[in-house]
């Protein structure tokens, strides 16, 4: 039988990111995302729970074994603190953790080592400009030149790039078609990085356009050698995470509608009795609650070693919504109150509005 109750391990995580994230995290959120900057302070807190390198075995430096249920718990807690702070503090994965599941074992005892220690900005770059942006059909490409690879293409929305040492860079085969993974050192030639993004949400995060023109690596900088990677699983554990952050997002949202709704008194009576808010409420719930057991349903799925190309797929998509309605409605709830930038479900609002293009942009 199949069980989603979380094992005692797990749900002492839980418990130790929750007060991190609320007395932490929440303390900071609303600066954070005026201010468009994260205090380093507070990433670094957060780095010493030590959710990646809990996913990272001992023989590459880490202290644990890597499971996607695990990571989904991690993700939507963190993300109920505030969504820049999950993707800041999670970003280092997008490196991590696909050499870790295709890297050679050169590539994974010269690179993991490193994640054991302090917040290492490393990154990586999937998304592409422009409407017609496929990840699985990446426009940026990698062509065999002289015994080298050359990469040429543009990426946007890649965090951290600024500060990166290096990147994973998505990109298609010139010959083959296949999409495969490339480790790029962010100052060699012909890697530019542009002005930092300014986007509706996730504000506190800094994410960058980045350009390869004529960037030549050598054949070691191709993740998983002559053998590649498996691009579809790494879009997979990719859609999981994003949709336990959407539920983290939501169950923010939702619940502080809630106890608004409870403590709001108009007409003699909190607003929690009046049948429109009480039925809104309710719907918010059923919305948490059934992206959540989507997306634990994939991840466990993951874990099994099963194809979970559609559960996550699905995952993903019917949490983004779940969050833009969930947060949608909080907003409602508030009246005016919701449109007010010191109340916070404008900014859940505004960030659940990007779960449509935050393709790539987390890992469990």
């Amino acid at each position: 039988m199949v069980s989603f109750t979380p094992t005692e391990e797990q749900q002492m995580l839980v418990d130790a990111i929750h007060r991190y994230a609320e007395s932490d995290v929440r303390a900071i959120a609303h600066e954070a995302d005026e201010a468009g900057q994260l205090p380093q302070e507070v990433v670094d807190t957060g780095w010493e729970i030590g959710l990646i390198p809990a996913a990272i075995p001992e023989d590459y430096g880490g202290f644990g074994a890597r499971e996607a249920v695990t990571g989904v718990l991690a993700a939507e807690e963190l993300a109920w603190g505030d969504l820049s702070l999950a993707m800041k503090l999670l970003a280092p994965a997008l490196f991590a953790f696909p050499v870790l599941s295709f890297g050679t074992e050169e590539q994974k005892q010269d690179l993991l080592p490193s994640f054991g220690e302090e917040f290492l900005p490393m990154t990586a770059a999937l998304m592409e400009p422009g409407v017609f942006f496929d990840a699985a059909n990446p426009a940026t490409t990698a062509a065999a030149h002289n015994g080298d690879i050359v990469l040429n293409g543009a990426k946007a929305n890649v965090p951290l790039a600024a500060d990166a040492e290096k990147l994973l860079v998505y990109a298609r085969d010139s010959e083959s078609g296949a999409v495969g993974g490339y480790i790029v050192d962010r100052n060699v030639d012909g890697v530019t990085v542009g002005e930092r993004e300014k986007l509706m949400g996730i504000r506190a995060l800094e994410t960058y356009p980045v350009t390869f023109s004529d960037v030549r690596l050598e054949k070691t900088c191709q993740l998983g050698g002559e053998a590649g990677i498996t691009f579809q699983t790494i879009h997979n554990y990719s859609n999981v995470a994003l949709a336990a952050m959407a539920i983290g997002v939501a169950r923010a949202a939702f619940e502080y509608a809630r106890d608004y709704a409870k403590e709001r008194v108009q007409f003699g009576v909190p607003i929690a009795t009046k049948q429109a808010i009480a039925f809104m409420l309710a719907e918010m719930a059923i919305e948490v609650d059934a992206a959540r057991l989507m997306t634990w349903e994939a991840a466990w799925m993951l874990d099994q070693g099963q194809d979970a190309t559609a559960e996550a797929y699905l995952a993903k998509d019917y949490a983004a919504q779940a969050a833009l309605y969930v947060t949608d409605s909080a907003v409602q709830t508030l009246g005016g109150y919701g449109f007010i930038r010191e109340y916070p479900v404008e900014r859940w609002l505004r960030n659940a509005r990007g779960f449509a293009m935050f393709d790539g942009l987390a890992i469990v």
